[in-house]
């Protein structure tokens, strides 16, 4: 019966048979599937939706204009859906497929877009619409990926337009303008509070992460828009200042953090909502952290040895009954508190083992792994060569006085295997772990909350067997009379036995500490669909504004996630703005970092045109080698596109687009001189190639490694909560008897770990739907076939890439690739499965 009302509302009766008619399939999904409590609903639920031909469809010409419509592309009858195709495969759960037929007019041509109207009350999303058989032409595919809501939202014609690029100067005419219409509405007016329907792309602050109408103690200083607080912008909002500080934008209440403005085609899909729900909310949840605070309280709050560490892992926590599973039954589903507290009697609070103690419980406390995570860890990116002996400070002497280094020749000169400290620089074999410049602005206001830091300085030395020994660390404080006079530093050098052992081990915890503040920018930007800049860099920006949207919401707030369980605590966006002002867009390209930081040479004779001082780098081999492949699919992809440097200059949309990028996108930076012009072939692939990188590899490596490494905090803490001991202290006297205790109680309490570690867990784990570089959500996604040839061939270059990995950590010989831990480096490797894999490079930032 119900497909006979559906044939009945097709318009498909007799006096329409004889008719010249085109067949073809619209995929297509629900609002409802996306219901938290209503998952498995089906498109076909509450079907009298449909009824009274509700969803339209109208073809639109790229051959013939309609003189009386502006000019625009000549439109077809309107068209309605068809039999619900029941065998049809390739469905994503909850999607459906439609047959569709339309009626042929000869004066449509070949179709370039399709106009949709909704006139029923809800949304739904729209995956595809495929034409078989057009005149002349064969099949077209409209890779739609979008919502569409009732049409009394929009001001315009919703339209999607067919795989088919085309720069702006060669765009069919009867295309020309929606192109531009489209265009308009994505960029907005700037003014008004945007709407969930609303396909805005417009430009803010980082003014949203304080809430000053909540007390003092919640105001934060706007990141963006001055010489003080310098920021890339974030996605505009709109909504309407806070009552106590007009420059403060207002909050939505903590638990609607998933409802933050972005233009609802950047929001999670309902494969990855599922799972964002299953194991976000149980770290994102404001009530789940006060209820770990109150269990966790001042009596029990303190690891009291490392088993108790690692009881979070092999044995579990047992937390009380009632008030907390209370609570969080209170502010969210219920499902998703059993998904997180395994329940067999009490609840039991575990997590799984992080891999860099799967193998060995103590490895990570040898100078050889705290060094090779410098290399192959979580934050590959800071260590660079010494050039200078001792190291100097950047920073201002009228400001901060004399901040350079307190390390002599006589602290590291015995442990250079014979070498003189300038033969040793000379050969290239030191290097250093420098936080000293950017931390020490900020350690008197940071130590003057429960978090107690030191501005550090790690010296290495390469070894001949390609493995690094740190030689001397440098704790720095600004001295307690003022920051004019300097700093206060000790310095302290390797040792494993007895007191010293242990000053030691607390000198390298204050070092990880600073490490796992080192924060990555990435930024994200809009071109027209029809633009080929805007397939090929499209899929790099996939859910990144929803995931930044919630991370201001939950995350990056005041008295968030991060403050919570970060050292900088409430000066922690600071901190990150601070950091940005030395942001260079360039740098960012692999080689290009290599070389600044002193790790590698051009040498024509070397892989990739680089010669790597430290041979044995994991990080920085795998990622020439993913550097170079996207390089070379980027310029494969440009040049069919553009056949001189004179295109390029040509092109209006591409020119406004990268004026946008640096004038809003950067506006605290748009007058910097290292910005590439955009006029040379060169420029342009250099600069995809970075925003490919950026957005796909940087992030996987110093992402999706944040468990494997720091899902044991002893290894990579976030805080410290004491300084050093002081000789004829009791906290030193206590270091001499219990020394595993102070060590315990300078780190992370178990507060901070547990919540540490659930953001983490959450942040290390590929969705069930992730797609990874060289992989595309449809193959249908351009029409062109040479840049499908090109993406298939940088598909399997990636393959490739993924077996020299593997041989790679099978080498013994490259010592820094798996490490005393024994755990291979694999965080650019790839592809991944789904969950906490310590592998993977997705296409985009989307945790």
């Amino acid at each position: 019966m119900f497909h006979n009302i559906i044939d009945a509302i097709s318009g498909d009766s007799s006096s329409n048979k004889n008719k010249k008619q085109i067949n073809g399939r619209v995929i297509l999904m629900k609002k409802n599937v996306l219901d938290f409590n209503d998952f498995n609903a089906s498109i076909l639920d509450r079907f009298d939706e449909l009824l009274g031909k509700k969803m339209s469809f109208q073809l639109v010409s790229s051959i013939n204009t309609d003189p009386g419509n502006e000019s625009k592309g000549k439109l077809g009858k309107p068209s309605y859906l068809g039999d619900w195709l029941k065998n049809f495969t390739g469905l994503t759960p909850g999607e459906s497929a439609f047959n569709i037929t339309f009626d042929w007019d000869e004066d449509i041509g070949v179709p370039g877009a399709v106009i949709i109207k909704n006139e029923h009350h809800s949304q739904f999303y729209l995956k595809s619409v495929t034409l078989e058989d057009i005149p002349d032409c064969g099949k077209i595919n409209f890779v739609c990926n979008s919502w569409i809501y009732p049409t009394n939202r929009y001001k315009k014609d919703r339209i999607i337009f067919s795989n088919k690029t085309y720069l702006p100067d060669e765009t069919p005419a009867p295309l020309s303008k929606y192109r531009e219409e489209e265009l308009e509405i994505l960029r907005g007016t700037g003014e008004g509070k945007l709407e969930e329907w609303d396909r805005v792309y417009d430009y803010a602050y980082y003014n949203d992460l304080g809430d000053p109408d909540k007390g003092p103690k919640y105001a934060r200083p706007v990141l963006g828009g001055s010489a003080e607080y310098p920021y890339p912008r974030r996605g505009r909002t709109g909504r309407p200042p806070t009552k106590t500080d007009p420059k403060t934008e207002s909050r939505l209440p903590l638990l609607k953090g998933l409802d933050v403005y972005v233009p609802r085609d950047e929001k999670f899909g309902h494969i990855k909502m599922s799972d964002f729900l299953g194991y976000a909310l149980k770290s994102l949840s404001q009530d789940f952290a006060v209820g770990l605070e109150s269990i966790f309280d001042k009596d029990r709050n303190e690891f009291d040895s490392f088993q108790d560490e690692l009881d979070l892992y092999e044995g579990g926590i047992k937390l009380p009954q009632g008030d907390l599973i209370e609570k969080l039954k209170d502010s969210i589903p219920f499902e998703l508190v059993k998904a997180f507290l395994q329940t067999d009697g009490a609840p039991l609070l575990k997590f799984p083992m992080p891999d860099v103690i799967k193998e060995d419980k103590s490895a990570w406390r040898t100078d050889e792994e705290f060094a090779r995570e410098m290399l192959a860890g979580v934050n590959p990116l800071a260590i660079r060569r010494l050039e200078v002996f001792p190291p100097v400070s950047k920073l201002d002497p009228k400001l901060y006085g004399n901040q350079n280094s307190s390390i002599t020749k006589e602290h590291i000169q015995k442990s250079l295997g014979g070498l003189c400290v300038d033969e040793a620089i000379k050969k290239n074999k030191l290097f250093i772990l420098d936080h000293h410049d950017t931390l020490m602005p900020f350690v008197r206001r940071i130590n003057s909350t429960p978090s107690k830091i030191y501005a550090t300085r790690t010296v290495l030395f390469l070894q001949n067997d390609g493995t690094l020994k740190p030689l001397a660390i440098e704790l720095s404080l600004p001295h307690p009379e003022g920051d004019k006079l300097g700093a206060i530093s000790k310095v302290f050098t390797p040792a494993h036995d007895g007191v010293e052992g242990s000053l030691w081990q607390l000198a390298k915890a204050y070092v990880a500490v600073n490490d796992s503040g080192h924060h990555q920018l990435i930024s994200h930007w809009q071109l027209s669909v029809l633009h080929p800049i805007h397939r090929l860099l499209h899929p790099h920006f996939r859910y990144t504004m929803d995931i930044n949207a919630v991370a201001r919401q939950v995350l990056l707030n005041a008295e968030g996630l991060l403050e919570k369980t970060v050292f900088p605590r409430q000066y922690s966006m600071e901190l990150s703005s601070a950091v940005y002002k030395s942001w260079v867009f360039t740098d960012q390209a692999v080689p290009n970092d290599l070389v600044k930081r002193g790790v590698a040479v051009k040498d024509a004779h070397s892989p990739h045109g680089y010669k790597l001082l430290i041979e044995d780098y994991p990080y920085a081999v795998d990622a020439l080698d993913i550097w170079s492949a996207i390089e070379t699919w980027v310029k494969e992809y440009c040049s069919f596109y553009y056949k001189s440097d004179d295109m390029i200059c040509k092109d209006i949309e591409l020119q406004s687009w990268w004026k946008e990028i640096r004038e809003k996108g950067h506006g605290d930076k748009k007058d910097e001189k290292w910005w590439p012009d955009m006029k040379t072939f060169n420029e342009l692939t250099q600069t995809c190639t970075t925003i490919i990188w950026i957005a796909s590899a940087l992030h996987a490596a110093v992402n999706f490694g944040q468990y494997p490494y720091a899902g044991y905090h002893p290894n990579r803490p976030t805080v410290s909560r004491r300084l050093m001991p002081e000789p004829n202290t009791p906290e030193y006297e206590e270091l001499e008897k219990k020394p595993d205790n102070v060590f315990l109680k300078t780190i992370s309490n178990k507060f901070q770990s547990v919540l540490g570690i659930s953001l983490i867990e959450l942040l290390s784990r590929h969705p069930s739907d992730e797609i990874y570089l060289g992989q595309r959500e449809t193959r249908e996604w351009t029409a062109d076939t040479k840049p499908l040839e090109a993406f298939e061939k940088f598909g399997k270059t990636l393959e490739e890439i993924e077996d020299k990995i593997v041989e790679r950590n099978k080498d013994e010989k490259q010592k820094n690739r798996v490490g005393p831990v024994k755990m291979p480096y694999t965080l650019l490797y790839p592809t991944s499965d789904a969950g906490l894999t310590g592998r993977g490079i997705p296409n985009s930032t989307s945790v």
